[in-house]
């Protein structure tokens, strides 16, 4: 691109540069826009193309050559027409469906005027069914948010997911004002078309994350694809006010350009839909605009070969392009594209679009709406018939008709008045035709499955089991629509999730009730969101029969089932508020004094363990209880009183099931690990040899309590003491039959004396023999300690070397660190001279050719800056 005037004054000190005194400059022009330049041995090539690069989320239309634009947004602006036409088909459809809704009646002049004109609801009354339906199941008054641990549970990560189910559902039901009414609006369309759109993205003039609802017929999909997610162009149709794009422009967000004329043209099913809700766009001057979410090639990829994927807006008509930014993540690496869009389908069929009642169930409405219009025409034709008259036959006020109790004066020409009138033969509407009527309705209200269940059918005394499969076989296909949609909305919780992470304040805009308000982007990160619904109950009505099915099979064996689970479930589901506080439970608990405890089980409520309290406190205090005489006279009145001290003993288990695990864990001298990990095989079993050396250590040291407490016992004992009389006068006796046997001793020992002597002998010979077994062994250990010392000595060594390599390695990635900050400071100051030197010569070349201005009078090119 040629340069016409100067845009800058040449860098001071240029003209002492190029004047001497330093190293010689060589400049070579290979043509107008590119040049070399040569100084003291560093070589400087300026080329076109070279500027600063912008942000990465900048609008690339603003630099982009307007050539280059309009010829990009023309061969896209065909594309997307191409699209539409490939999809005509589906769009007529579509308008007919629209006509069997019955949204407006229909005046009909055909075969008489005033004809009935009534369309059958069946289409809309599958619509009504599966909006009430479905709202109600994915988005109840607490929030449509449950929240699910990504990776291992810890109590952390349980207040993390805590928080964000509580932060997730404050938005969408508090902040989102929007997101309920934009969600039964999909809800509506979904059933009857076959396909709804939710588009979610951050709105920075709000300052928040937004999901509108876009109608199908908004959302262009090129022919032959299957899959939103993995499509090479979805290009959404938005209608704008020319105050919105204005808005938009000064915002930076498009670019400011002249407006052209809106273009006014409307697709058919808007016109089918303004015909049947009552609108004219009479004074409707919107911009219609094309936000097509394409791969595309433009100029100044990395890889021109391959087409990487942009957001490109252009306005429809004129084809000027409002903005082109990039449709990934700046630190993506493979450039995938960021999704903004989740496709919710009825049934999915063949192509692109899914299946709705338009097209399932539309030949049923048209038939049923013909029949039922046949009959009521015939009924009214058999109640007001008409019929041929003669002329002669006068009749007062003829033109009206003859009202119920009223005569009028008839002139007859001659003969009877039965003789001038022939009514004409209309038939009373046909039975079966009716008959014809309720099997079509029938048909098609049980294929759209909004038929109900014959309750009556089941009978009362039927088994739970029986009226659950009945329930199976009904709703089967709504709950393979409702289980699609739980798939798309969990998409939607995704994106609105990511969103609200990385876009919003990093705190909560409130103090939730466990941790802090700086906690909420580590929240989002660890832990992930889906819709509340069930996927696989589509209606309260089953999941209430799948737990009374769960709650017959506990009554026959209560003692595996934890019923207070189970019965707080079924509260759940029927939509009991506070089940928490109905049905407490023991997750539910927090640590407790042991006073505390024994009040909770006297009145019946649960009480918990828990593994870090003063467990043998607790146990004293509870059996103190237990044990006190006046608690048990008061307690032993109750007609629960077993109930209460059976629950209070297996409270106490519970404290000395911890209490042991502590006394294993001071025997190991280590902390066990928590009792709900999963541990590796190889480590329980070397944890479990250790548990049984400690038990047993334990299981002495238990004993040896045990008998000294029993020998204090026996001495407190009045029977022990008499015993102890005893026993002394039988001492007395064994003294005096001691020094009688004194004198047998000495004899005895004398004898013993020649006997010890030949022993001392024996055992001097033995000892020699264990000296020298001695001595071999300390040889052997001495050995074996030399070895150990020489094996550390090595390992010594070895840690030595490495830690050197380690040391030597930091100091070189220091020194590496430090020479690429110096090459680019170098490089920045050959930027700032290759820069200085090109406005100088581009600032010499210009006044070559223009000539050297006057003095006291501005070159044109500043007085036009």
């Amino acid at each position: 691109m040629s340069i016409d005037k100067v845009l800058n004054r040449a860098p001071s000190g240029l003209a002492e540069l190029l004047g001497g005194g330093g190293p010689a400059i060589e400049i070579e022009i290979e043509d107008p826009e590119a040049v070399r330049i040569n100084a003291d041995g560093m070589e400087i090539e300026i080329e076109p193309g070279q500027d600063e690069e912008g942000e990465f989320s900048d609008n690339l239309a603003e630099t982009m050559d307007e050539s280059a634009l309009m010829s990009m947004a023309e061969e896209l602006a065909g594309d997307i027409e191409n699209d539409l036409a490939s999809r005509k088909d589906w769009e007529e459809t579509y308008v007919e469906g629209l006509k069997l809704m019955g949204l407006k009646y229909e005046e009909r002049m055909e075969p008489w005027s005033g004809a009935c004109g009534v369309v059958h609801p069946m289409i809309t009354e599958a619509v009504v069914r599966f909006q009430a339906e479905t709202i109600m199941e994915t988005f109840p008054s607490t929030g449509p948010v449950l929240t699910k641990i990504i990776g291992k549970e810890t109590p952390d990560k349980l207040e993390s997911a805590e928080r964000v189910k509580e932060d997730m559902n404050y938005q969408l039901t508090e902040r989102m004002i929007e997101y309920r009414p934009e969600h039964e609006k999909m809800l509506w369309n979904l059933p009857a078309t076959g396909s709804a759109f939710k588009k979610v993205y951050y709105d920075p003039s709000i300052g928040r994350q937004v999901a509108v609802f876009i109608p199908a017929e908004d959302v262009v999909l090129p022919y032959g694809v299957s899959d939103i997610y993995m499509c090479y162009r979805v290009t959404h149709v938005m209608r704008k006010t020319k105050n919105e794009i204005k808005k938009l422009q000064k915002a930076g967000f498009y670019r400011d350009i002249d407006l052209p004329d809106p273009d006014k043209t409307r697709s058919d099913i808007k016109k089918a839909k303004d015909s049947e809700t009552g609108f004219s766009d009479i004074h409707d001057d919107r911009y219609t605009l094309y936000e097509a979410h394409a791969d595309l090639n433009l100029a100044g990829d990395d890889d021109d070969e391959i087409a990487l994927p942009y957001v490109v807006t252009i306005i429809k008509g004129s084809n000027d392009v409002l903005s082109i930014r990039r449709n990934w993540r700046e630190e993506d690496d493979l450039c995938l594209k960021r999704q903004h869009f989740v496709h919710y389908q009825y049934i999915p069929g063949f192509g692109s679009y899914g299946f709705g009642l338009f097209h399932l169930i539309g030949n049923f409405a048209k038939s049923a709406t013909s029949l039922t219009r046949q009959l009521v025409d015939a009924g009214t034709l058999s109640n007001l018939p008409g019929g041929l008259k003669s002329r002669s036959l006068r009749i007062k006020g003829d033109d009206t008709p003859i009202s119920p109790g009223e005569f009028r004066d008839v002139d007859v020409g001659s003969g009877t008045i039965r003789d001038s009138i022939l009514p004409l033969p209309y038939k009373e509407p046909s039975q079966t035709l009716l008959q014809l009527l309720g099997n079509i309705i029938e048909d098609g209200r049980r294929f759209a499955s909004t038929a109900d269940v014959k309750v009556s059918d089941m009978g009362s005394q039927a088994p739970v089991g029986t009226t659950l499969a009945i329930l199976e076989r009904q709703l089967k296909p709504l709950s393979a629509v409702q289980a699609r949609i739980h798939f798309t909305m969990k998409q939607e919780l995704k994106l609105l999730a990511e969103i609200i992470r990385d876009y919003t304040s990093d705190s909560y805009g409130y103090q939730p009730e466990t941790g802090t308000p700086k906690a909420k982007k580590s929240d989002y990160e660890h832990v992930d969101v889906l819709p509340v619904s069930d996927p696989n109950a589509a209606t309260m009505a089953q999941r209430i029969v799948q737990y009374q099915a769960v709650i017959q099979m506990a009554q026959m064996a209560p003692d595996i089932y934890d019923l207070p689970e189970l019965h707080r479930g079924m509260l759940n589901v029927l939509g009991i508020k506070n089940a928490a506080k109905l049905i407490p439970l023991k997750g539910d608990l927090k640590p407790m004094d042991p006073v505390t405890e024994n009040a909770r089980a006297l009145g019946g409520e649960p009480v918990k363990a828990f593994i870090h309290q003063d467990h043998t406190a607790h146990i004293a205090v509870h059996n103190a209880m237990m044990q006190d005489p006046s608690i048990q006279q008061k307690i032993g009145q109750n007609p629960r009183a077993q109930q209460i001290m059976g629950a209070l003993q297996d409270h106490i288990t519970e404290h000395v099931a911890f209490e042991y695990r502590q006394q294993i864990e001071s025997q190991l001298g280590l902390q066990l690990p928590p009792p709900d990990e999963e541990l590796p095989a190889e480590v329980e079993s070397t944890l479990s040899a250790m548990m049984a050396q400690a038990g047993k250590q334990q299981l002495e040291e238990s004993q040896q309590q045990a008998q000294q407490a029993q020998a204090q016992q026996q001495q407190q004992d009045p029977v022990v003491q008499m015993q102890q009389q005893e026993l002394q006068i039988r001492q007395q006796e064994v003294q005096i039959q001691q020094q009688k046997n004194e004198a047998e001793k000495q004899q005895k020992e004398q004898d013993l004396q020649l006997r010890r002597e030949q022993m001392e002998q024996e055992m001097q010979i033995r000892r020699d023999q264990v000296e020298h077994e001695y001595g071999k062994t300390m040889a052997t250990l001495q050995l074996k300690k030399d070895e150990m010392e020489t094996n550390q000595l090595r390992e010594g060594l070895r840690m030595g070397i490495q830690t050197k390599k380690d040391e030597d390695k930091a100091e070189y990635d220091s020194t590496r660190e430090g020479m690429r900050m110096g090459l680019e400071k170098d490089r920045e100051d050959a930027n700032q001279t290759k820069e200085g030197l090109r406005l100088g010569l581009e600032n010499s070349r210009m006044q070559k050719e223009s000539g050297t201005p006057k003095k006291g009078k501005k070159p044109p090119a500043e007085e036009e800056d």
